[in-house]
């Protein structure tokens, strides 16, 4: 691992990164650039895959919303033989979506060069655009991080322990540095020697001082904020009864399902015939059970997703983006999901090489669960 620094001007870094990727394009180190890039109307930003430079003018690695996870961009990317390398700038979740995902063979990083940022949070597609409406120049300003005025980030980010990403082949330190003068970047050992001879990058940096106590506090303040936030959902889901007035306005549309990078499945078993009742199903089930909530089979559709993905859910919190009704998917699946992966000593997307709880079988790894009942 070596580090680089990155010259800002005139405290424009945004502009400083895309120079950055620029050179990554133009010296041949990739063939194209996975990054957000400016919507037309500056109200909002959708990942694009950029092969001229010159495209590079509006896209924004630190854009603070995030219309689609890109490890699902990922898997579509890689499902076949790439022809050349490319390179993705990835936000923590969704750098560890793309790991937990290549574990399971829907994503191949063999050919993708990961770029992370440091993230500090992101706003709902809607609120951001609402904000970069009333003010572009305090929109602006949201790039590096933090809120503005009664626009908050979206919850999920507010109570993310993993604001900085792991094992990037690339990270772009902003945390604990003064972003506005330069921005310190991190190397990996597998594109070291290749990024400093090509792009002739001086390697002998260091990282910034303050990071480590930053990342530490921002850290620390998330995970109590995040504990409050599930003790009170543990209040209310505690029965089964419970659960289900969790989930009683679900209208399975099955966006939670289709916007989580973790629910890969190209034929699920909600959405083929076997869940296509005939009517007099219905009719029979009210009669045995006095009355039916329709539609039906909603719980057990996210129990069904919750046993598939419990160990990998990485908490991005893009089921809750995506829920017409506004229900705490993301909350209930975290706190599920935070017992099962302390089972197991899981950190879903921590390291490539550490295989998935649902993809390994041990014969004692539930043994002293099984003694404590």
């Amino acid at each position: 691992m070596s580090i680089a620094t990155i010259k800002v001007e005139n405290k424009d870094t945004v502009g400083a990164l895309r120079k950055f990727l620029a050179q990554l394009l133009a010296g041949g180190f990739v063939e194209a650039v996975l990054v957000p890039k400016a919507l037309p109307g500056g109200e909002g930003f959708v990942q694009s895959l950029i092969r001229d430079p010159a495209m590079l003018a509006d896209a924004n690695p630190l854009a603070p919303t995030m219309a689609v996870q890109s490890g699902k961009i990922l898997s579509d990317l890689t499902a076949t033989d790439l022809p050349g390398r490319i390179a993705a700038v990835l936000k923590p979740c969704e750098l560890r979506a793309a790991v937990e995902l290549s574990k399971f063979l829907q994503v191949n990083l063999d050919k993708v060069v990961t770029i992370g940022v440091d993230c500090l949070g992101t706003y709902e597609v809607t609120d951001y655009a609402e904000l970069a409406e009333s003010d572009r120049a305090v929109a602006a300003g949201t790039l590096i991080g933090g809120t503005s005025g009664n626009v908050a980030f979206r919850e999920a980010c507010r109570i993310c322990e993993h604001p900085t990403p792991v094992n990037a082949d690339i990270t772009l330190c902003l945390l604990g540095s003064d972003a506005s003068r330069e921005v310190a970047v991190i190397v990996g050992e597998r594109f070291e020697k290749e990024l400093g001879e090509k792009l002739s990058l001086d390697l002998k940096g260091a990282q910034p001082a303050g990071r480590a106590e930053a990342i530490e506090k921002l850290t620390a303040r998330r995970k109590e904020d995040r504990e409050k936030v599930l003790a009170d959902l543990v209040g209310r889901v505690n029965s089964l009864a419970g659960l289900m007035d969790a989930f009683s306005t679900c209208i399975r549309c099955h966006n939670c399902m289709n916007v989580c990078p973790i629910c890969y499945c190209k034929e699920c078993v909600f959405q083929s015939a076997l869940f296509e009742h005939r009517s007099e199903k219905f009719l029979n089930l009210a009669d045995r059970k006095g009355a039916v909530r329709m539609p039906s089979d909603t719980l057990l559709f996210h129990l069904t997703r919750l046993s598939h993905m419990a160990t990998s859910c990485v908490g991005c919190g893009m089921c809750d983006s995506a829920c017409p009704s506004g229900l705490p998917v993301s909350n209930l699946f975290g706190l599920i999901g935070r017992e099962v992966q302390g089972l197991f000593d899981y950190v879903p997307g921590r390291d490539s090489t550490e295989e998935a709880p649902v993809a390994v079988f041990k014969e004692e790894e539930l043994e002293t669960t099984t003694e404590a009942h």
